[in-house]
């Protein structure tokens, strides 16, 4: 036969109602219960601690790495648009929103006739600015893309930056880009670790 023990036997055991009472009465009146209203009326009275805003005459700042409505991107340089027609964004795409056609031009090269995107079914996964070798395709801050009907398509001529606004143009910091800070990230391999140290023994022989 199974023996039971006493796991706590300092435990005492609760019986009579006052005890009851008198112990409902310690939880609900301990430290802890005032220490966590004195931190919400603290956040409620902060002056211009409000959480909202009034939309549409206030709206909110966003980062640059925000997912909103895509943008095309061209060189600053040459004024050229960075889209190559390598199609990678239309395959990839899961929601399958993004067309394109393809042509090719006067020198031979492939240009891209025609590209839409259909905001409607966009999931603004970031696929599409992720896998695009050429950084041509980001997605920028403007989230107010409200339509009559519920295909809403963004045509190539909406999205590409305009030449007269190409000195606006943001590089490298949309959705798909690497960050400001990537470099803080890098590790360093171990050959190169290797290399660093045989570096340093030629320094000392040659001192």
């Amino acid at each position: 036969m199974k023996k039971y023990y006493y796991v706590d036997k300092e435990r005492k055991l609760i019986l009579s109602p006052y005890e009851k009472f008198i112990k409902s009465v310690k939880r609900c009146l301990n430290t802890e219960l005032f220490s966590g209203i004195f931190l919400i009326a603290k956040e409620v009275f902060k002056p211009n601690n409000s959480a909202t805003i009034k939309y549409p005459m206030e709206k909110m700042k966003l980062d640059n790495r925000y997912r909103a409505v895509h943008r095309l991107q061209r060189f600053i340089e040459s004024e050229n648009e960075r889209c190559i027609g390598c199609g990678l964004c239309e395959k990839i795409c899961i929601s399958n929103c993004i067309r394109m056609e393809t042509k090719l031009g006067d020198d031979g090269r492939k240009l891209v006739s025609n590209y839409s995107i259909n905001l409607g079914r966009c999931i603004y996964c970031g696929f599409c600015a992720e896998v695009c070798p050429e950084l041509a395709i980001v997605h920028g801050v403007e989230y107010e893309n409200a339509a009559e009907q519920r295909s809403y398509f963004a045509h190539k001529k909406d999205i590409l930056t305009p030449i007269d606004n190409l000195i606006n143009q943001v590089e490298f910091e949309g959705a798909g880009s690497l960050r400001a800070d990537a470099d803080d990230f890098v590790k360093a391999t171990p050959n190169y670790y290797e290399i660093s140290i045989s570096t340093n023994n030629e320094e000392v022989k040659n001192a």
